[in-house]
């Protein structure tokens, strides 16, 4: 088995996200907006184009600058505060609606700030996921690798599609939102990237698909789920005693191997249950349980309902979507 591969790839396989830019920020200092919790598997994300901005975590009273080229994604949705940092009392807004998007402006004649902000969405039950395995708060930019002779580098390719975004925004075009939600996916996409390579990765999966001792384990897991590994297998890969892989495992990713492991056999268990020529227990043995009785019990304590439920969830409301369609 390979000890790389394209474990992010195999995670948005198993994940539907799509993006959407919803509002452009152009505002003059003093300027404030408070962002409540998001509703239940949506990711709020910003992008500073040009400008600063003061993101203020009312949770854990964290605070932090966002300079020009700040792309943050909050993967739980938490409530925040964005700001000019002036301590200022914030100037009027006013939002007028354009082709696209909506353009909310303020009154005042302070340090300019032009900021895309909008969410990305997660089809159920994949939410899990993000909650456990993504932090809170993720911040990349777009211009570290400015003036990097290699074209590819993540920074770069981050930089051209923000770009690409900000011109979309400014011009009423036809096909004009269509691209810009489709450019807000694949921002996702390329931010989630962006950290793992990051030398200052976050506690979860974006440490451990960065730690080359680890990778080997997530490698296998993510390519051959069905397989039934075990904790001595999987530290095999990595060239380590069960428990030496087991400290490093906990410690960068906050969790135990085989609750990952769990969890990328289940989201693929939930999206085989929307196929309906596909039995359950054909399907447990397609994600490694020979036992049916026991991958519905798994199954049930992970999505909170059965097999059986998941499967009429999902036909209920793709019917229900085909009629509002009609």
């Amino acid at each position: 088995m390979p000890s790389q591969i394209d474990w992010l790839s195999h995670l948005l396989e198993m994940i539907t996200i799509t993006g959407r830019l919803e509002i452009r920020c152009a505002y003059g200092a003093p300027w404030r907006v408070a962002y409540g919790q998001s509703a239940a598997r949506e990711i709020p994300y910003h992008v500073v184009v040009k400008g600063r901005a003061i993101l203020e975590d009312p949770e854990d009273e964290t605070i932090r600058e966002l300079v020009a080229g700040d792309i943050v994604l909050l993967p739980h949705g938490s409530a925040h505060v964005l700001h000019d940092g002036s301590g200022v009392g914030p100037a009027s807004v006013y939002n007028r609606e354009g082709f696209h998007l909506t353009v909310s402006e303020n009154a005042g004649t302070g340090e300019y700030l032009d900021m895309l902000c909008g969410r990305f969405f997660i089809a159920p039950p994949h939410d899990r996921l993000m909650r456990y395995y993504l932090p809170t708060k993720l911040v990349v930019n777009s211009t570290d690798g400015a003036g990097v002779a290699n074209d590819a580098s993540t920074s770069n390719n981050l930089a051209a599609l923000v770009g690409l975004m900000r011109v979309e925004s400014n011009k009423d075009l036809l096909g004009g939102s269509a691209i810009l939600n489709a450019l807000s996916s694949a921002l996702f996409t390329l931010a989630i990237r962006a950290a793992s390579e990051s030398e200052q990765a976050p506690m979860g999966l974006l440490a451990l698909a960065g730690h080359p001792r680890l990778s080997p384990a997530i490698s296998g897991m993510f390519s051959d789920p069905a397989r039934p590994w075990t904790l001595p297998d999987l530290a095999g890969l990595c060239s380590m005693s069960r428990a030496t892989f087991i400290r490093h495992f906990q410690e960068k990713m906050g969790g135990s191997a085989l609750d990952l492991l769990m969890d990328i056999r289940m989201s693929l268990a939930a999206n085989e249950l929307k196929k309906t020529a596909m039995t359950t227990e054909a399907i447990s043995e397609t994600v490694g349980y020979q036992s049916v009785t026991a991958f519905r019990r798994v199954f049930t304590q992970w999505a909170g309902m059965t097999p059986a439920e998941w499967r009429r969830l999902y036909r209920s409301d793709n019917s229900h979507a085909s009629a509002a369609a009609g």
